[in-house]
């Protein structure tokens, strides 16, 4: 056995044993991230000549690419998302296994009554936004596994790279990656257009023509799910009207077409594991207007005032949170923009 071969069987046994992440560098001691730490796997450094092995196993050449994100089936093995880089010049990979087990909607703490309902229409936009490693493709996962058991759609997810597979039940998928089956969003979209889909995920919003492409395609009878890297709602908003305002009409088509935003982020439950802290809004009558006339700061206060199941501040969630002891108050704090306005709030100030 070759010391690549070894290498990617090492990665294959762990990922086995229960390992989230494996960590691969030249010259370093292999790593895996079991039960949240990262612990060591073998003592010896890998090779210079492993890693560049193992980059020519996923389809890479060390001499042409500093970095690239991919899917990639360990020969035997399980299929996994691989991003390959370089530190200090040295060659390195982190693989994460893709997921087919898809926790449902209710598990992850989310507000299943209101997805489902935006899952059930037949055309608009639905925004999942939180920062990098906020469980977005996961959430996102879970609701279209709902639809997979619940629906008869054909649902066409572009994604760089693949995190989840999904199995046909009662939709049909037709899943692709970009690089792989499509070279941009933006085109992949276009061309999924002709695929006679009820549903299309885009793993990510970039760019103008990306954001441009979906409200058209919501616009034109098709329910569009994607994210984007924000933090809240107004910021998520906010960053999405900034990409498109130079485009005529453009935001109309978001006014028009916007379904909801969901905004996670997660933190430390208190005693043990993670917690998924949330804000959202339903996008209907005097919020279409304030989007319209990017009047956000109006959003943000009747997103404060409001009491409704389709909506909730990322505040009030905070403070029901750490009341019903999910949360330690100095956790949920550190989670507001305004900590102090927490304070005031769990101490029963609402203005």
């Amino acid at each position: 056995m070759s010391v690549a071969e070894a290498l990617i069987h090492l990665t294959r046994d762990a990922l086995e044993n229960g390992a989230t992440d494996i960590f691969l560098m030249e010259g370093e001691p292999p790593r895996a991230r079991i039960g949240g730490d990262v612990t060591i796997l073998h003592e010896g450094p890998v090779p210079g000549e492993a890693m560049a092995a193992f980059w020519q196993a996923c389809g890479i050449e060390p001499a042409e690419h500093t970095e690239m994100d991919l899917s990639w089936v360990i020969p035997g093995g399980s299929r996994l998302r691989v991003n390959l880089y370089r530190s200090l010049g040295r060659l390195a990979a982190v693989a994460r296994p893709i997921n087919r087990d898809v926790p449902p909607m209710e598990q992850l703490g989310l507000p299943a009554d209101l997805l489902r309902t935006w899952l059930q229409r037949r055309y608009g936009l639905i925004l999942v936004t939180g920062p990098t490693g906020s469980g977005k493709s996961t959430s996102v996962a879970s609701c279209l596994d709902w639809v997979n058991h619940t629906l008869a759609r054909h649902v066409v997810t572009l994604e760089d790279p693949i995190e989840f597979i999904f199995e046909n039940d009662r939709s049909y998928f037709s899943q692709r990656e970009i690089r792989q089956d499509a070279p941009t969003f933006a085109t992949g979209l276009r061309s999924a257009l002709r695929q006679s889909p009820d549903i299309l995920f885009l793993g990510e919003i970039r760019d103008a023509e990306t954001a441009i492409a979906a409200l058209q395609a919501a616009e034109t009878g098709h329910l569009v799910i994607s994210t984007l890297h924000c933090s809240s709602v107004v910021e998520s908003l906010d960053r999405l009207g900034n990409l498109i305002h130079s485009a005529t009409g453009a935001l109309n088509l978001l006014a028009a077409q916007l379904i909801g935003v969901i905004s996670q982020q997660l933190l430390p439950r208190l005693g043990g594991g993670l917690f998924v802290a949330l804000e959202y809004f339903q996008n209907e009558a005097a919020t279409r207007r304030w989007i319209l006339e990017h009047k956000l700061s109006e959003l943000q206060d009747h997103l404060h005032k409001a009491s409704s199941p389709s909506q909730c501040s990322l505040l009030d969630y905070l403070v029901a949170s750490t009341q019903q002891g999910f949360l330690d108050p100095e956790v949920a704090r550190s989670a507001c923009a305004r900590p102090q306005d927490f304070d005031r709030a769990m101490r029963g100030i609402t203005s």
